[in-house]
């Protein structure tokens, strides 16, 4: 993954532990506080809350673990690989588009962040500039030519 990416899992799982987790303690001492524990929807409610919060936590703990920080300083640019910017084109109708090709855990459309786990992904990797590459895509198949290569 990204050093950007490493650094927003670790600010996340940060703000879980000391910001959301004392929230969710404190809506369960005040469900507890009103005093049947048995009929109380509020109380059942915050303690699901808290186990969503707690599955949150424990699987940003082990992705943070397992997390292998590239090095974007040693990549080189004259292949798609992951943490590869692409600028590329569609072959059919002229339209470019630029991605980012990232791991999973950090994709973002929106961003113009894709999965390296994609259809769109997995066709560029090894490609170069000046290739075009025919992928299958949910709508069919899709022709692109690389127009560049960056990284990040």
């Amino acid at each position: 993954m990204s050093e950007e990416g490493y650094r927003a899992m670790v600010e996340e799982l940060n703000r879980l532990e000391a910001v959301e987790r004392p929230k969710v303690i404190e809506a369960i001492r005040e469900a507890r506080d009103k005093g049947d524990l048995s009929e109380n929807a509020e109380y059942d409610a915050a303690k699901e809350a808290q186990a969503m919060l707690e599955m949150k936590i424990n699987q940003l703990k082990a992705t943070i673990s397992e997390a292998k920080i590239i090095d974007t300083s040693k990549m080189k640019s004259d292949i798609i690989q992951i943490l590869s910017k692409v600028e590329l084109k569609n072959v059919k109708n002229g339209m470019k588009m630029t991605y980012t090709i990232v791991p999973e855990t950090e994709a973002n459309l929106r961003m113009g962040k894709i999965s390296v786990g994609t259809p769109i992904a997995k066709g560029l990797l090894g490609k170069k500039v000046g290739d075009v590459v025919d992928i299958r895509v949910p709508q069919g198949i899709i022709s692109l030519e690389v127009l560049g290569i960056s990284i990040g």
